[in-house]
């Protein structure tokens, strides 16, 4: 029962993990890891995941947290590697920009937000409910990502129906 009830899960919202790590790594291997250490996660956890509101939201946010620690390491990776003559100047701007590169700039939280609400067009409430915060706060980060979006990209962006201008 219990892993005919895991496979179910996994066969619905495998595509929908990976998808998520890979915009919010922009790494497409990665992101086939991320989403397989959080479907571990998912299985270590299932009695828990199971009784979840929403199982889905669950398994979204370990995927948000795993996202974040691959972030962070990656960018004390990059510090160690520049070392001390490139520090004090921008080295992670890329020749030319695009949405996948703008969001990697994009602080975490804010990357988080837009992602979630607009390449999954999820309800602030449900975004707020996977990343542990209040729905204020998911809105005022939306925005502020969306504004930085729209700085990065230029005078006019469109994503998915949704549109800034700077």
């Amino acid at each position: 029962m219990r892993d005919d009830a895991f496979r179910a899960y996994f066969e619905r919202h495998h595509a929908s993990l990976s998808r998520l790590a890979y915009l919010m790594t922009g790494e497409s291997q990665v992101a086939d890891d991320l989403a397989a250490d959080a479907l571990t996660e998912v299985w270590r956890r299932w009695d828990r995941v199971n009784a979840a509101d929403d199982p889905v939201a669950y398994g979204h946010g370990i995927v948000m947290n795993l996202s974040r620690q691959w972030v962070r390491r990656r960018g004390r990776e990059r510090l160690l590697s520049f070392g001390a003559s490139r520090r004090g100047r921008d080295t992670d701007v890329p020749a030319v920009l695009d949405v996948r590169g703008a969001l990697r700039r994009l602080p975490h939280r804010r990357r988080a937000c837009v992602v979630l609400r607009y390449a999954f067009d999820l309800p602030e409430r449900e975004v707020a409910a996977i990343l542990g915060i209040s729905v204020g706060a998911v809105k005022s980060a939306t925005s502020r990502g969306a504004r930085q979006l729209a700085e990065l990209l230029g005078d006019h962006v469109r994503i998915d129906g949704w549109e800034a201008a700077r």
